[in-house]
């Protein structure tokens, strides 16, 4: 019975989490289409990516967007199918088909604003927001996100939002010849900045942290204070003095910018002659921080 319970409870946990995923995908699709149709596209800012293709063809042909975003990723899903299967282009194709139903769909609404310097930046984070999250949910906005996820396979250590910025300011500049103004080409470069910065930070979040050195007769008592009141974890490095020659022990200790601060008063107070290197630590794995071994986005 308990078995029987136990396997019930999954099933059901199951389906939780795949209906769950499939409204959220549903809704950040819809957000990503919001920020095409009602920020970028009326206002002549073609983002990059297949989505700045499609605003430019649509300029020339007058396919609906949404239309477009579609079509021209159909040999992307090919592609995707065959690098990484199609469990995964599954999630990625049902996303896409919403996308393009939502752009068409919001594209009667028109422009929520005429300001290019606000449609560029509105457009920007919303789309970047909504990349991230369906990035986070599993699947893709498909495009050159496809193209950007091999990519970051073979250099891991480059981070999403760096790659959208190289891949799509190819394609704003393309826009100068279909609007013919450099004006709307700034803009839009301005949306793909924009864009790329708050994508590294719905990916990544803010992980600089402080690397602080303390050099200090008082070390053990500085750890202690730092541990107990800052919940931070110390090590001891083992040094000498190339002068005096006395040994001295090194703290090391990894935290969060924002205790820093408190950190400093802590060694002022206990010490105001230590010495004291504070650096910063962009990429921090381990207990506390990011786990080493999950796959990077």
């Amino acid at each position: 019975m308990k078995t029987d319970f136990l396997v019930r409870n999954k099933t059901k946990s199951l389906i939780w989490n795949f209906v769950g995923r499939g409204l959220l995908l549903i809704l950040f699709a819809a957000v990503y289409a919001f920020g095409v149709s009602c920020f970028l596209d009326p206002n002549n800012l073609a983002p990059g990516g297949i989505t700045g293709i499609a605003i430019l063809v649509n300029r020339l042909v007058g396919i609906d967007t949404g239309t477009l975003i579609f079509l021209f990723n159909i040999p992307i899903m090919a592609l995707s199918i065959w690098k990484f299967g199609f469990q995964f282009t599954a999630s990625t194709i049902y996303t896409l088909a919403w996308i393009s139903f939502f752009t068409n769909l919001f594209d009667v609404s028109g422009a929520w604003t005429r300001e290019p310097f606000l449609a560029a930046v509105a457009g920007g984070a919303i789309n970047a927001v909504a990349i991230g999250m369906i990035l986070r949910l599993g699947a893709t906005t498909g495009g050159t996100d496809i193209v950007i996820k091999l990519l970051r396979n073979r250099f891991p250590f480059l981070k999403t939002g760096a790659f959208f910025f190289i891949i799509d300011s190819i394609i704003v500049f393309l826009s100068l010849f279909v609007f013919g103004s450099v004006d709307t080409v700034l803009f839009t470069a301005l949306t793909v900045f924009v864009t790329a910065r708050v994508l590294d930070l719905v990916l990544y979040g803010s992980e600089e942290a402080r690397m602080i050195f303390v050099i200090s007769d008082e070390a053990e008592m500085i750890a202690g204070a730092f541990m107990q009141e800052l919940q931070r974890g110390v090590t001891y490095l083992h040094g000498q003095g190339a002068y005096t020659g006395r040994d001295k022990k090194i703290m090391l200790c990894i935290m969060r910018k924002r205790q820093a601060p408190k950190a400093v008063a802590i060694i002022k107070d206990i010490d105001s002659h230590a010495f004291l290197i504070i650096a910063s630590a962009s990429e921090i794995y381990g207990e506390g921080y990011k786990d080493y071994y999950r796959k990077q986005i």
